[in-house]
């Protein structure tokens, strides 16, 4: 059966294709039948760039609990990023010698 679950998103980065690399314009977010990966449906990222033929892409396929473990790790990573870069961005603070 067809889920129906897709999600689109604007990406900026880099993937990996094969011995290339390519700069990915989107990311496609499934639940659906994956295409290698032997589950019956899984969470399957495709990272893919406007213009290029479909096989020029960098495809995750994964079960709903890794899918899970993955986003969980995503967010800690990225909270932990956003609190370096705000410290990164507080001026110094100037300490006057007594």
């Amino acid at each position: 059966m067809c889920t129906s679950i897709v999600e689109i998103v604007t990406v900026e980065g880099a993937a990996r294709n094969g011995d290339s690399w390519f700069n990915p314009t989107h990311a496609v977010v499934t639940y659906d039948h994956p295409h290698v990966a032997l589950l019956a449906d899984g969470i399957n990222i495709d990272f893919m760039r406007d213009g290029c033929d479909p096989s020029t892409r960098a495809a995750v396929e994964l079960t709903l609990e890794s899918a899970k473990a993955l986003h969980a790790a995503l967010a800690r990573t990225i909270e932990e990023a956003e609190i370096q870069e705000a410290e990164a961005r507080r001026p110094a603070r100037i300490v006057k010698a007594a």
